[in-house]
């Protein structure tokens, strides 16, 4: 994880609905993995997309954990 390459979004847990800001690491490329949310600590499932050309966040997206993304 390269701190440099860390983003802070702003989003809200798909479970309580509580805003909070997610630090999302673009150095790994497109990848999918699992954040608890800070207020509920339910699992939220995270997708996102990394532009191969220059590493930028292209998409993020946030669901429950039984939810297909």
């Amino acid at each position: 994880m390269h701190e440099e390459r860390l983003d802070s979004h702003s989003v809200h847990c798909p479970y309580c609905s509580m805003p909070f800001d997610l630090l999302v690491d673009t150095s790994q490329g497109s990848h999918q993995t699992w954040e608890d949310c800070p207020y509920c600590c339910a699992p939220i499932q995270l997708r996102v997309e990394v532009s191969p050309l220059d590493d930028e966040l292209t998409a993020l997206t946030l669901g429950r954990d039984d939810e297909v993304l």
